[in-house]
């Protein structure tokens, strides 16, 4: 969008633009568009309690950070425990860094005398001694270098040398390093990285991050203004005013950090650092932001001479380093209300406004999770959020689908035959130890089945289809509001990097990038092919474990086995999709979480669902009739449905996925991070500390500074958001595939992702380190799954009512064999009289006997009386029955095919407003860089003593 000068003559020329700033500002006023959060980093509507240290003064004297920058460059790699207790400032003894570096040993490796408790308490009367504004632990000692990252390592690791190398390239990065020891374990060291102005510009025009431009003089577009001035619009307004307040919004007082700004703004250029609004450079980038800038200098930082010796994560994995993040911006709990005295910050407030579990019916605060989290999490709490609120119309019909199927039950022709037939004697279940039973046994299961199987059910899995649909076609137009309002339309072609491990294995070969035209390093199209059939060859390989799985649980037929099989088997899809991913070398970051979460998601896929298809589709269908059942291996009979059908069966695994499963997976997820975080306070209290191997004791945790308190935290998960968006796209793929036989699923699900949300929220927030603040534009892969799995419900839930319900059976006995046929279809109870009879079919029990005495039972089968001149052939009720079920399943898909497909064709995926807005923003950007370079090349003119005029030279 910013074009950098070249002939800013011919520029103009080429727009049409005005050749003086009279003429533009002529021009009529327009109104701004709104962006959500560019300028917010400088904004002074922070919260009550952190102006201290949001709004930090510039120092305006560039001496003393050379100073501070050439002290920096002289620490070593080592630290010294401290002299003396008494003095109100930490001393540490650092020896200087010299070339010899690479043979000495570090000083911590060398015995040392350990810590007593007076050491302790001198040093955490020395974190109070400081700064007012460094008291929380976010800034260097000296109280006004904000800390943009924290390194952990043990003093007793061995990798001195990496360690030491890697530093050192830090600071010659132009980052700013200072080391604390922790309070709470003697082993542990942390490195406290300050990126300073010239570093944050330098790697902010490399990474073209886009920052605010020219606040001041911001332009409106006036599409709005026509809009709100309107008589109708100013009308609506006013009725808007007397209706009552949604409960659900966010109160903008509780709120106060979020005010609306407008403003554009363009990748940053230090060349055009003038055009861009810079009121005070320590809040001109957010803390994310400098986060971020920070991350990618130690993703591209070498530790050894070698091209593929860089990136932090290495170092993480040889255990140079224990931990890396960016740390909280202090505690997420106050004494006093927020109410009456604010939020302390930014973390206090998502806790307040957005964790707790009482505001479980508030809108989420989507732009301040962005701002504190990055674009990335904010996205997916938005898709959770926007899913969470598309479950309603789905849980409301399919509670009304249910409640239909209640109120009928007893009602119901084909319950009440079941019920009253005490004289059908149904054959016996097994072969030797079983008896015979009474039809009338299974009454309760057939009232159960027509809760769910009743005629309100394929109108409910075309609602569903439909849904599907509209939920992700209006998922398309919300995503694009926020990636406009994120400021997000032009970064995945800008920002997106390489991945450090893909720089480093094909440096070698190298071609022009065709959207930026610099050189970058390739992959060979026979390479990548050679590596990607090696990992399709694997996925299928896991795949094929899994279905031999399921079939030794077929013959076995033991459930406990089944379970026990899927437990294990999620840490092995684990490894082996991560060791899938990195044989592929995917080029970016974004490339191998798609790749990694499609591989995850085929796993838990085909674990999760293989038995629910089985019992949907596979279960009674080849278990043949008495006399003759099918057995495996001659020697095991395969396994019948219920006598009441085989809906009951699969209705019951739907409940116990939907109900048990998840319960059991928010107390996992909950859970687990709360026991490892109370197992590390009572390690603490014990004086273990979070990593062991201190004695030390610290009495009140409120005392120790920011770093120790993250560093005794819960990592996030070692792949980011793929088991949070697995978990939910697993759940999207149970409440749509087998909708058509459980209808309450959508209501289940409603009411597991209303917990999930503040669950997930809490856990970030208050269990958790902090994140790497990410960017993204959409939710990756998951969009396109999702899609698919729309795709495949059509399929299943087509399959489930002709196949594995009683509806496509009682419609072909009601107009084919029916009472009547001859009157025309007028209802269930005339209709459907005879229906059970119709559908059961009678065996002689005398040959399995060797008796005599001809013993008659039924089972269910369209098959000729054993009296017949073909006993136990198929009859043509059968054939009828078969073709109605095949003719059904094409004209069910066909139709809600064509019904999505034009549904999909009617919702654009952008709004029109926005398309608009976005083409005013792009021409009026482009006359704000002229009038901004006109102005600055006016003032190089006075400035020199030149002539002023406002014509061009």
């Amino acid at each position: 969008m910013v074009h950098h000068s070249g002939s800013i003559q011919s520029f103009k020329q080429q727009k049409g633009m005005h050749t003086s700033i009279s003429e533009i500002l002529k021009e009529k006023s327009l109104k701004p568009s709104r962006r959500s959060l560019p300028c917010l980093a400088q904004s002074q509507t922070h919260p009550i309690n952190l102006n201290h240290f949001l709004s930090v003064p510039l120092n305006p004297e560039p001496k003393a950070q050379v100073e501070v920058l050439s002290q920096s460059i002289s620490t070593s790699c080592s630290i010294l425990p401290p002299q003396t207790a008494e003095d109100g400032k930490d001393h540490y003894t650092e020896e200087s860094e010299v070339s010899t570096c690479e043979t000495r040993v570090d000083g911590s490796l060398l015995p040392r005398k350990p810590s007593t408790r007076a050491n302790v308490e001198a040093r955490t009367c020395s974190l109070k001694g400081r700064n007012p504004s460094d008291e929380t632990g976010l800034f260097f000692r000296d109280g006004k270098k904000r800390i943009d990252y924290i390194l952990v390592y043990k003093k007793s690791s061995p990798q001195v040398e990496k360690r030491c190398t890697f530093e050192k390239n830090l600071r010659a990065e132009g980052l700013m390093l200072e080391k604390e020891p922790s309070l709470t374990n003697n082993d542990i060291m942390f490195v406290k990285i300050h990126a300073p102005w010239d570093t944050l510009c330098k790697y902010a025009e490399q990474m073209n991050i886009r920052m605010p431009f020219r606040r001041k003089k911001c332009y409106l577009t006036d599409w709005k203004s026509k809009t709100l001035g309107s008589r109708f619009h100013l009308r609506c307004r006013q009725i808007k005013s007397w209706l009552p307040r949604n409960p659900m919004k966010l109160d903008k007082e509780a709120l106060p950090d979020l005010e609306e700004t407008d403003c554009y703004t363009a990748p940053f250029s230090r060349a055009r650092m003038h055009h861009f609004t810079i009121n005070n450079r320590e809040t001109f980038f957010s803390n994310s932001t400098r986060s971020r800038i920070v991350h990618h200098v130690l993703q591209r930082t070498k530790y050894e001479d070698g091209k593929s010796k860089m990136g932090i994560n290495r170092l993480l994995g040889n255990n140079t380093y224990e931990a890396a993040f960016p740390q909280h911006e202090g505690g997420y709990k106050s004494r006093h209300p927020i109410k009456t005295h604010g939020a302390q910050n930014h973390r206090h407030l998502l806790y307040e406004r957005w964790a707790r579990w009482g505001i479980w019916y508030k809108y989420q605060p989507l732009d301040l999770i962005r701002r504190y989290f990055g674009e990335k999490i904010g996205l997916y709490f938005a898709w959770l959020g926007w899913y969470t609120g598309m479950l309603i119309p789905a849980a409301l019909v399919g509670l009304f689908v249910f409640l239909y199927g209640l109120f009928t039950m007893d009602s119901s022709q084909v319950s009440k035959e079941i019920c009253e037939a005490n004289t059908t004697i149904m054959c016996p279940m097994c072969e030797e130890t079983c008896d015979p039973w009474t039809l009338s046994d299974s009454c309760v299961y057939a009232k159960v089945t027509h809760l769910f199987d009743n005629g309100g059910t394929v109108f409910f899995a075309i609602f569903m289809a439909i849904w599907a649909t509209v939920f992700l076609e209006f998922w398309k137009r919300r995503r694009a509001e926020l990636t406009y309002d994120w400021d997000l339309i032009d970064w995945e072609e800008e920002e997106e990097e390489l991945r450090p491990q893909f720089e480093a294995k094909y440096s070698r070969v190298e071609r022009v990038n065709p959207i930026s035209g610099k050189p970058e390093p390739f992959q060979p199209f026979s390479d990548k092919l050679s590596r990607l059939m090696v990992s399709v060859s694997g996925i299928f390989f896991m795949i094929s474990l899994v279905l031999t799985a399921v079939f030794a649980v077929v013959v076995f037929r033991l459930i406990a086995m089944e379970k026990f099989a899927s437990f294990n088997w999620h840490f092995v899809y684990e490894k082996v999709a991560y060791l899938l991913t990195n044989l592929e070398h995917p080029r970016t970051e974004s490339e191998w979480e798609n790749s990694f979460a499609l591989k995850m998601f085929l796993f838990q896929f085909v674990n999760l669902n293989s038995s629910t298809f089985y019992i949907a589709f596979f279960l009674g269908r080849f278990a043949g009739r008495p006399g003759k059942y099918n057995k495996l291996f001659n020697r095991w009979r395969l396994e019948e449905c219920h006598p009441s059908g085989c809906l009951i069966d699969l209705c019951l695994q739907m409940g116990v996925i939907m109900f048990f499963k998840q319960i059991w997976n928010n107390f996992m997820e909950l859970g687990y991070p709360l026991l490892q975080n109370w197992w590390a306070r009572r390690k603490l209290k014990k004086g273990g500390g979070a990593g062991g191997g201190g004695s030390q004791n610290v009495e009140n945790k409120s005392q120790l500074p920011q770093w120790d308190k993250d560093w005794n935290l819960q990592p996030m998960n070692a792949h980011g958001l793929v088991d949070e968006y697995l978990e939910m796209v697993l759940q999207f793929g149970f409440t749509t595939i087998f909708v058509a036989a459980f209808p309450l699923a959508p209501l289940l699900a409603l009411l597991n992702n209303i917990i999930e949300i503040r669950l997930d929220a809490y856990k970030f927030v208050t269990q958790w380190r902090r994140p790497m603040p990410a960017r993204a534009t959409d939710i990756g892969i998951w969009h396109g799954i999702l899609e698919g799995i729309g795709v495949l419900a059509v399929i299943t839930n087509a399959f489930v009512i002709a196949i594995t319900s009683d509806y496509i059976p009682r419609f072909v006995y009601a107009f084919k064999y029916g009472p009547c046929v001859d009157k025309g279809y007028h209802h269930d109870d005339e209709c459907l009289r005879g229906y059970v009879n119709s559908s059961l079919s009678v065996f002689d029990m005398s040959k399995l006997k060797n008796s005599s005495e001809s013993e008659y039972c039924s089972y269910r089968d369209y098959r000729a009386p054993p009296w017949n001149t073909v006993p136990y052939e198929v009859t043509l009720q059968f054939w009828h029955v078969l073709a109605a079920r095949l003719a059904f399943i094409i004209v069910f898909e066909h139709l809600v095919f064509g019904i999505k497909s034009f549904i999909a064709y009617l919702i654009p995926d952008m709004p029109k407003d926005l398309c608009d807005r976005m083409r005013r923003e792009k021409y009026l950007m482009q006359e704000m860089m002229y009038e901004a370079e006109l102005e600055h090349l006016q003032k190089e003119r006075k400035k020199n003593g030149r002539r002023f005029h406002h014509e061009w030279p």
